[in-house]
């Protein structure tokens, strides 16, 4: 076979490849589009419901990495969570010894300190002046478990397909009214974006913009296992952006479990100092 030859099999295979992929793609893209154009956006929306992680009580070990602004700290930490009520953090920086405690519910945030032997008491707005961004405890529960917000409109949601995914975008999303007062702060979610995979419906990543201010969350979900029969995301990624700051936090969770009987201790001694 002489070089003309082999050049032409060579170029006649790469066309074939080439329109063998893109093919495929499309055919891909038409068979993710179909149930936007049969059922629109409440169709994607209610999958995305339905394959939500459920739980009462939620125990995690994890190991994760937080850098504010280039500077970087890891620890191996144990989350557990009573859904709806309590949000319980023990951070241990090395050798399995507890460094701090937090406990958070709807309207309180404790931090026990360890090392200094010290001790805080304030109200949720602590976790917002933290991350620089308005959460409310349901986001908050949300985003660590990945699963939508349940306190929120739900016929807001336009859709449509992002490369191989779906996509759920929102404009001024608002909290519903019995769960808010005039004063709640976190009634309003003015940008948000959901990207779903198509084979489980699970969240993929989740945008949120604050048009004024410019602050943005996004939050990345991978790596997912089975718990209960039922999906978890064992990888975690959050970027927060403000004007000043930058916080990126990567979180590996590892034995996860559910169980009715998780307690969440949290003794404040009176060797602590107490700060404000």
């Amino acid at each position: 076979m002489n070089k003309f030859t082999k050049c032409n099999i060579l170029s006649v295979v790469s066309v074939f490849f080439m329109l063998f992929m893109f093919y495929c793609c499309n055919t891909q893209k038409k068979i993710i589009k179909e149930p936007i154009k049969d059922k629109g956006a409440d169709f994607i929306f209610e999958k995305l419901k339905k394959n939500e992680f459920q739980f009462e009580q939620l125990n995690i070990k994890l190991s994760a990495n937080i850098t504010i602004n280039k500077k970087n700290n890891s620890f191996n930490g144990n989350l557990r969570i009573k859904k709806d009520s309590v949000v319980w953090i023990s951070i241990s920086p090395a050798l399995g010894i507890e460094a701090a405690r937090i406990l958070i519910t709807a309207d309180s945030v404790k931090f026990l300190n360890r090392i200094e032997t010290s001790c805080f008491s304030g109200d949720f707005n602590y976790i917002n002046n933290l991350f620089k961004i308005n959460f409310d405890f349901d986001m908050l529960q949300s985003l660590i478990v990945g699963n939508d917000f349940s306190l929120y409109e739900n016929n807001v949601f336009k859709a449509s397909v992002d490369g191989k995914q779906y996509l759920l975008s929102t404009l001024g999303r608002r909290k519903l009214k019995k769960f808010f007062n005039n004063n709640d702060d976190s009634s309003r979610i003015v940008m948000q974006d959901i990207w779903l995979n198509p084979d489980n419906y699970k969240i993929s990543k989740i945008h949120l913009k604050e048009l004024k201010s410019n602050r943005k969350l996004f939050a990345e979900y991978s790596d997912y296992t089975t718990v209960d029969s039922l999906l978890f995301p064992k990888k975690i990624k959050y970027l927060i952006i403000t004007d000043k700051e930058k916080i990126e936090i990567s979180i590996e969770n590892d034995r996860i479990s559910t169980s009715n009987s998780i307690e969440f201790p949290f003794n404040i001694s009176n060797k602590y100092k107490k700060n404000h």
